[in-house]
């Protein structure tokens, strides 16, 4: 397979308009065409020791959930090892890419894989995705209906010299018995502002204007975080069991919340994968597992009555590495071949 059918492939598979819009997913680094793609590498991050394997193992693609290129380099030299990264890919002819945030979104990414070391339940998005491409155009839409033809050609007429106004229509419309036309029009927040300046000069006009505040579907079952409710409340110590076999950790860290002991019942656990203060924050629920969060982050959740878990951060992340690499396998109809990084860790260990 080539590159780019490749890259096609799994941007079909995870959408990368479902990642953080700080995020920097999709290919990194591209030898130059043509490049074809026989074998495809997986890992959680994407070190000088896992590109050692990689390059050992003759890798085409190297899939690096996290991306090991985020923030701009200035340079590629030997200096530092993200340069050697790229120098190296390069070098061997091995791209790179990276979907992030976007695997953490999907039904079935990270996040999901994540709620099965919960036991039964059934999880939501803690925040919801949105539809990536509707409205197509504009944050508002402005509609109202006028019956002077001649003061409403002079409306339009300014209408359009005004700047992000898209998708203006008009038409025919009976209003209380009389014949009118109604005008529909999308706009960004700045244009608003100068429509709504001028449709105030009349105000016969102004009293017939509707003002509708456009917003994306949410996409079910998809988005970041997941709050799950177990079909039987659990002991927080049989939970942190489960927590340990799933993830495959002899152990984890753990704060008790106010109130609680290790056998308080859990019924509602709040979930991300990796770093999750940002998005557990507030979040109602007797358990917040994840894999880092902030010491401020962890009173506010204990002060509240929230225990909290934590398996340090790409723990969270790397066992759903052996579940994709079977939906790869699927997806790409057993087309290329794919392996699993065997160097790739976590690199914080209990000395």
């Amino acid at each position: 397979m080539n590159l780019r059918e490749l890259v096609s492939a799994l941007n079909d598979f995870a959408s990368l308009s479902l990642a953080e819009s700080w995020d920097n997913v999709g290919l990194l680094v591209e030898p130059s065409p043509p490049h074809t793609v026989n074998t495809l590498f997986l890992t959680n991050d994407l070190t000088e020791e896992v590109m050692e394997e990689a390059v050992e193992k003759k890798a085409d693609l190297i899939l690096s959930y996290h991306p090991p290129i985020f923030t701009p380099l200035k340079r590629v030299t030997w200096k530092t090892w993200k340069e050697r990264l790229v120098v190296r890919a390069l070098e061997h002819r091995i791209g790179i890419y990276s979907p992030h945030t976007a695997y953490d979104a999907i039904p079935h990414g990270v996040n999901n894989w994540l709620t099965k070391g919960l036991g039964a339940c059934t999880s939501v998005p803690l925040h919801p995705s949105t539809a990536p491409s509707y409205p197509a155009e504009g944050t508002h839409r402005v509609e109202f209906c006028a019956d002077n033809t001649e003061h409403l050609d002079m409306v339009l007429s300014k209408i359009k010299d005004i700047q992000e106004i898209s998708c203006l229509t008009t038409l025919p419309a009976r209003v209380e018995g009389e014949e009118q036309t109604r005008v529909s029009l999308n706009c960004s927040q700045k244009a608003l502002l100068e429509v709504v300046a001028l449709l105030s000069q009349n105000s016969l006009l102004y009293h017939k204007t509707e003002i509708l505040l456009l917003q994306k579907p949410l996409l079910p079952h998809t988005g970041m975080g997941r709050l799950c409710t177990l079909s039987e409340p659990v002991s927080l110590s049989d939970i942190i069991e489960r927590i340990k076999s799933h993830l495959k950790l002899p152990h984890i860290r753990l704060a008790v919340g106010m109130g609680k002991t290790v056998e308080s019942p859990v019924k509602k656990a709040a979930l991300c994968a990796g770093s999750g203060g940002s998005v557990l924050k507030g979040m109602e629920a007797d358990l917040y597992l994840t894999g880092e969060m902030s010491h401020h982050d962890i009173l506010d959740a204990v002060a509240n009555g929230i225990s909290v878990i934590l398996c340090e951060h790409s723990n969270t992340e790397r066992g759903f590495l052996s579940e994709l690499c079977d939906m790869l396998a699927i997806h790409l109809q057993n087309k290329i071949n794919i392996i699993l990084s065997e160097k790739d860790r976590d690199p914080l260990q209990v000395a």
